[in-house]
């Protein structure tokens, strides 16, 4: 027992960090191998985390929609939220052209060194009514189960895995809430057990969490042994036009965001540390959730009740990375590659499709790549050429996702600093553990 206390007391952060660097060394010495032996590690910790985010959505937003609607408009806090999720995306946007302009990752790039990657397929783009109708489920226990619906080659309706169901989630959740509020003390009961479930979710969280160094470690381990250096060579300079681009966004874009609302910046990056690696090894938003919502409440201040509706909000269609500086970037590099001008209204589309866009593909599959295909299209790029960056695709979306998810977890920091709803004694404290202990805060 005095053994696992002091790995506790050691903080969080600096446990995922040593899980990393250990998976880096033993991807590196052992090769492809590391998939076969760690790949599993990984891959159980991002299905633990899975677990528990649906459940943890649900209950957390069936007692807040009653608490917010108690105290405050939940439009007006929804309103401000989505005002801000539009504004970060902007700056995103001309982030990601500024930056496609100054590296020009494009230019003179061998065209006989780069092939499209053999697992890419065209995707196709919903349509703006296709995305709004899904947000309603057809059956609210298919959603809560993370399931969807399909259709075989032979045309027969099938229930099949999914982890995009989240808006419905919410959507139903939400409902619910209110359901209890308007019927008052006839269910105060259930609104007591709804309350309870979140505590016992939140409890589960912190359980999980501490695998999340040897999940990491996993996750690395697999990635760097897999994953051919060779591969990584003619596209260097797009990655590393993506990589300054994002660290721009976050430290320059976010952190002059959290002055100009009198709040340190150095506060928030440590607060929200433990999300953003896990949504840099994990590559996903959403299992990136669990901890973006711990974060935001438990590190950083931000009223739960609020927290628990606008956090995974954000994991859904707040995508400063995926949906914002990449596609703009990978249109500029796309048009340089081919040797074409891009005119001032193509840049002006650009911007404005990325933006749109991201709000129009919430809760699709694969957002970078339908995000891409949407803004190419628009303007009229060729879409073949999406193939070649899907060949590195994996490390791009590591730092796509920490953007994302940093910037799901700042919005809610600013709305609540803007309306009262941050506590600043926790926020200037600003702890960076997560896990089982934590005496400070339920």
């Amino acid at each position: 027992m005095s053994l696992v206390r002091t790995w506790l007391k050691i903080p969080f952060w600096q446990r995922v960090a040593a899980g990393f660097v250990l998976g880096v060394l033993a991807g590196w010495l052992m090769g492809p191998a590391a998939q076969t032996w760690f790949g599993p590690l990984g891959t159980v910790y991002v299905n633990l985390i899975k677990m528990i985010a649906i459940p943890l959505v649900f209950f957390a937003v069936v007692s807040a929609v009653g608490a917010l609607s108690g105290q405050r408009s939940i439009a007006a806090l929804g309103g401000r939220t989505l005002l801000w999720f539009a504004i970060t995306a902007v700056l995103a946007v001309t982030v990601g052209l500024a930056f496609g302009w100054l590296f020009r990752p494009g230019a003179g790039v061998d065209m006989a060194s780069l092939q499209v990657a053999e697992n890419y397929r065209q995707r196709e783009v919903p349509g703006p009514l296709d995305v709004l109708l899904n947000i309603v489920p057809e059956n609210p226990f298919r959603a809560l189960a993370a399931l969807g619906a399909g259709r075989t080659d032979d045309g027969q309706n099938v229930i099949v895995p999914s982890n995009f169901t989240i808006l419905q989630v919410i959507f139903f959740a939400g409902l619910a809430g209110f359901a209890l509020v308007r019927l008052g003390e006839k269910t105060a009961g259930l609104r007591g057990l709804a309350d309870q479930a979140r505590e016992l979710m939140i409890q589960v969280t912190r359980f999980v969490l501490e695998a999340t160094p040897i999940g990491t470690f996993g996750l690395i381990a697999a990635l760097v042994g897999s994953y051919g250096f060779e591969q990584l060579v003619p596209l260097g300079k797009f990655v590393l036009a993506l990589y300054a681009a994002c660290a721009f966004h976050i430290v320059v874009v976010y952190g002059g965001l959290l002055l100009a609302h009198g709040l340190n910046p150095l506060k928030f990056f440590r607060g929200a540390a433990p999300a953003m690696q896990i949504g840099f090894v994990a590559s996903s938003s959403f299992a990136a959730l669990p901890l973006s919502l711990t974060s935001a409440t438990h590190n950083l201040g931000v009223d739960r009740d609020y927290a628990s509706f606008a956090v995974p909000l954000g994991a859904s269609i707040k995508m400063d990375g995926c949906g914002a500086i990449y596609p703009a970037l990978a249109a500029v590099f796309i048009a340089q590659y081919m040797g074409l001008e891009l005119s001032a209204g193509q840049y002006f589309i650009i911007a404005l499709a990325s933006v749109l866009g991201s709000f129009g593909t919430a809760g699709v599959p694969g957002t970078a790549v339908i995000m891409a295909t949407v803004v190419l299209s628009a303007a009229g790029l060729p879409l073949e050429a999406i193939g070649i960056l899907y060949a590195i695709d994996r490390v791009l979306d590591m730092m796509r996702t920490m953007t994302n998810v940093t910037g799901q977890v700042l919005v809610p920091v600013l709305v609540a600093r803007q309306t009262g709803l941050l506590d600043r004694a926790v926020y200037e404290r600003a702890s960076s553990n997560v896990g089982v202990e934590d005496p400070a805060r339920p």
